[in-house]
């Protein structure tokens, strides 16, 4: 879903059994969650990305030590965290919150700001933090603003949410006019800059439009296959076609949209997609963004009915997705091992270890290397 809904307030107050115990940090080759040695080992010294998640499910507060510990044995080495919100002033908060929480816990979190702070978070078994934004309004209203944030960490930055924005349509805008000027102007300053475009949200036209005037690569951090289930929020087989021809990425959720409504999405039904992507883009161009976070979710009554109201509250602001009848998440795959399960189950479907380490993110960790420079 994303902004300027922030899903995180839904997920609040969750996985405290997890966090009972303060768990001894992992090491390279050591499952945290049981998997045989033949997927643990491999798991353990691949280089992890989730390209869009939150590290814990409420930014309202900072987590206590035995939450931070239980992320930590993800394995996770990288996430691409929104840090966007409604407003200008919004946004600088959620800054702050990520620069107060590696000052809280520097042995466990830092910021990427450079491609290679990638590998130095895998040597230094740290959680890397990739500053993104999902919501674009106060660029829009000044676009200098993309190079302000730029330099304050932001690398990854979404073109459009849901409806329409001054820079193009999003998906659920049913004009699909495309990208516009304004569109053009910014893809044009990001590729200079060296931020990573990203076009979860964008409407089809927006999407190919912004392929093919990007002078770089560029992303499709989190969504799914349009061939297989046909939502909005899904891309059809010639856009992710043109954006692996040129270089980019695409990555799978694990959102109810994988699938038609009432049916609650599975790990089988994120595989399906997972190998739908790499039939259609090939094995270098294809990851998990999750869309949701690392921290486990633990559904309550009271859970449940701050989803009611943010559901209404996302249908009256018009940027509900169709299919928006069931909970963010992937019941099966939720919690800190979510990665590793999805490597054991590309596992169990044949997929030889090159491939599992390139869509654990090693393809998302070159076409950045192509975005923002290998320094």
């Amino acid at each position: 879903m994303g902004q300027p809904y922030n899903r995180r307030s839904f997920l609040v107050g969750v996985g405290r059994g997890l966090a009972l115990a303060v768990i001894a940090p992992r090491v390279l080759g050591e499952s945290a969650s049981g998997f045989s040695p033949e997927i643990a080992k491999p798991y353990g010294n691949s280089v992890v990305i989730d390209t869009l998640c939150a590290p814990f499910t409420s930014t309202d507060s900072m987590p206590d030590k035995a939450t931070v510990e239980v992320v930590r044995q993800s394995g996770i080495t990288a996430i691409n965290f929104t840090i966007s919100a409604s407003t200008f002033e919004g946004t600088v908060q959620d800054l702050a919150y990520v620069e107060a929480l590696v000052e809280q816990s520097p042995e466990v979190f830092t910021v990427v700001r450079r491609h290679s702070d990638i590998a130095r978070a895998k040597r230094e078994g740290k959680i890397g933090i990739m500053l993104g934004f999902q919501y674009t309004e106060f660029l829009e209203d000044d676009p200098s603003r993309i190079e302000t944030f730029r330099r304050l960490g932001v690398r990854i930055m979404q073109l459009t949410y849901n409806n329409r924005s001054r820079f193009g349509d999003g998906c659920l805008e049913p004009g699909n006019a495309g990208l516009s000027k304004a569109g053009h102007d910014a893809v044009h300053r990001m590729n200079e800059l060296g931020v990573a475009i990203d076009l979860s949200h964008s409407g089809y036209r927006t999407t190919a439009e912004a392929i093919a005037v990007s002078a770089k690569p560029v992303l499709i951090t989190h969504s799914g296959c349009a061939s297989i289930y046909a939502h909005p929020r899904n891309k059809p087989d010639e856009v992710m076609k043109a954006l692996a021809d040129r270089g980019g990425y695409f990555g799978i959720y694990l959102m109810p949209y994988l699938v038609a409504s009432p049916t609650v999405a599975t790990r089988d039904h994120v595989i399906n997609h997972v190998l739908g992507a790499l039939n259609v883009c090939g094995a270098d161009h294809v990851g998990i963004g999750s869309d949701g976070s690392i921290q486990a979710v633990s559904l309550t009554a009271e859970q449940k009915k701050r989803f009611d109201e943010d559901i209404a509250r996302r249908k009256t602001l018009a940027i509900g997705a169709p299919g928006e009848d069931r909970y963010p998440y992937v019941p099966d795959l939720n919690g800190p091992d979510h990665m590793e399960v999805i490597a054991a189950e590309l596992q169990a479907r044949g997929q030889p270890s090159a491939v599992i380490e390139k869509v654990l993110g090693a393809n998302f960790q070159r076409v950045i290397g192509d975005i923002w420079g290998t320094a």
